[in-house]
């Protein structure tokens, strides 16, 4: 059945619509996504559309659609899932032997000798975003930081309300190389695999940079002015000692990964040679293999320390808790948020993209904007910076096809728009915790994270437009 674009739009739309509606209510994002996408595909089977591809087809309509299901699950539970759960799992090890601890511990302690209210407050953000590497996840970033930056920025005189908007700003920048959401990203832009060092550290990291270093800038000035604007009267407390039982050295545990995936990048040729004069190179392995290697590691070291199998085997099975938590809730939702794009993909709502792009003259430019504005009010309305990303993320590399565009001009200020979006969304998790534990109401945390916020993402806007090549 032929039916408008504008039509395939409006329907794309109200579910979206509906789709964030409950996830606000407190709905689990991952079944209101699910249906969502069930739905979209329902409506489009009613219009004789197909789901799947024919060679891949059961030769029913209705039956495409959970055969569709099946083919996706089999898929992000596989590979990508995999990736996510273990680097999940080894982020919470991490926690549990008190390395991410050791780190907040170092990063903090410089801070204390620099004498400038305001530039403290802006070093406390760099070191935040470093602390970002380590701690993936933006609600427990924000709750370390509370409980340990937090009190040494109010003892020099740094208001409570621009304490916390740095506390709760420092993930909405993806900086870390080997997050999911990168990994995710880099798939999309047909990147992954072999190419993720180059669409990590070459591509999306130097807009990262970039991007922090403006928000930076812009947190300076705000919160001074707010600070002024206010009249806002400082406090003084005393700053809480970090008490960890992990040694100094455990520091450069978190950051192994990253580490691994610089050196196994299969570019390295080692000082000697074969006895045919060829020179050794460092094998290039999969992500999963360094994790792997680096949760081997710190066991052996947690043993060699502690001299307890079992004190070992409780930190490993930590990180096997934190996986299987993945799965809920990560990998779910990846597969739920599949659904709803191919959904979205069925109805036509691609093809009306497309049309409405073209017809505002403007083309990808244009297309990109739309793609960042939605991610980003997305994520504010429902405070998640993945499911707005997984959400859309899935459709990318088609609608890229469509267009003749490279999939990561698009996919780029999309990864950060979501994140930039949490830390402005009055209900996300990093800003209400953050809020809870400052004392204060989470719309003053918005209030001072949203100029920031806002400048960080023209700013990721222009680097993409300047720095992404617009054809592969």
């Amino acid at each position: 059945m032929d039916v408008p674009y504008t039509v395939n739009l409006l329907i794309g739309a109200i579910v979206a619509i509906a789709v964030g509606y409950y996830i606000i209510k407190g709905y689990s994002a991952t079944g209101v996504l699910l249906i969502g996408g069930l739905l979209l595909l329902l409506i489009s089977i009613s219009l004789g559309r197909p789901i799947l591809a024919e060679k891949a087809s059961t030769g029913f309509l209705l039956t495409d659609v959970f055969e569709f299901m099946k083919t996706l699950l089999s898929n992000r539970a596989a590979d990508l899932g995999m990736m996510i759960m273990i680097l999940c799992g080894f982020a919470a090890y991490m926690t549990h032997i008190g390395a991410n601890d050791m780190v907040v511990k170092l990063a903090s302690h410089p801070l204390k000798y620099i004498n400038s209210p305001y530039i403290l407050m802006i070093a406390a953000y760099f070191v935040a975003c470093l602390m970002s590497l380590a701690v993936s996840s933006a609600t427990g970033l924000g709750v370390l930081l509370m409980a340990t930056l937090f009190p040494l920025m109010v003892n020099v005189g740094i208001s409570r309300g621009a304490a916390t908007a740095i506390c709760a700003s420092p993930a909405a920048i993806i900086l870390s190389p080997t997050s999911g959401d990168v990994i995710v990203a880099a798939e999309a832009s047909k990147m992954g695999g072999d190419k993720l060092i180059e669409f990590a550290f070459h591509t999306t990291l130097p807009i990262s940079i970039i991007a922090i270093i403006a928000i930076a800038i812009t947190h300076f000035f705000w919160q001074r002015y707010l600070d002024k604007k206010e009249n806002v009267v400082s406090e003084r407390l005393d700053v809480s000692q970090i008490k960890t039982h992990a040694p100094v050295a455990y520091a450069i545990l978190p950051f192994l990964p990253i580490i691994g995936v610089l050196i196994f990048s299969g570019k390295i040729s080692l000082p000697f040679t074969n006895e045919q004069g060829v020179a050794h190179v460092i094998p290039n392995l999969n992500i999963i293999t360094i994790i792997i290697i680096c949760m081997v590691l710190t066991a052996i070291i947690e043993f060699l320390r502690t001299f307890s199998a079992k004190k070992m085997f409780a930190g490993l099975d930590s990180a096997y808790q934190a996986m299987g938590d993945a799965f809920v809730t990560v990998v779910m939702l990846l597969v739920a948020a599949g659904i709803f794009a191919q959904g979205l993909s069925s109805i036509g709502f691609i093809a009306g993209l497309i049309q409405l792009a073209e017809s505002s003259g403007g083309g990808a430019l244009i297309m990109m904007l739309v793609l960042v504005v939605i991610t980003m009010l997305a994520a504010m309305a429902t405070g998640s910076g993945n499911a707005p990303f997984y959400a859309f993320v899935e459709f990318i590399p088609k609608l890229a096809d469509q267009m003749g565009i490279n999939p990561a001009y698009l996919v780029i200020p999309m990864l950060q728009a979501s994140n930039i979006g949490r830390s402005m969304s009055p209900v996300s998790g990093v800003v209400v915790a953050t809020s809870g534990m400052a004392k204060i109401s989470p719309f003053e945390v918005v209030k001072r994270t949203s100029v920031p916020m806002i400048v960080g993402m023209i700013v990721v806007i222009i680097a993409s437009h300047l720095k992404v090549p617009l054809n592969l």
